[in-house]
């Protein structure tokens, strides 16, 4: 598996980490009675990301078919 291909596998599990991230901080920021605009700001952070990995993995082709156990 060459690099761009392994790429097109990680892209997509970040993104998906991401997102879960962004989510835990969201609702965190919930439990604290006021929430606080520098977590909302880090998971505005994150969702930023996501669309930059979203159009790097556009230009790479899309997700790959491969998971990532092995990664090869």
């Amino acid at each position: 598996m060459d690099e761009i291909e392994k790429l097109r596998v990680l892209i997509p599990y970040w993104i998906s980490h991401n997102t879960e991230h962004a989510n835990e901080f969201l609702d965190w920021n919930m439990r604290v009675g006021e929430p606080m605009p520098e977590i909302q700001a880090a998971a505005n952070a994150l969702e930023q990301a996501n669309q930059s990995l979203a159009a790097a993995l556009e230009k790479l082709g899309g997700a790959s078919e491969s998971s990532i156990p092995g990664l090869d």
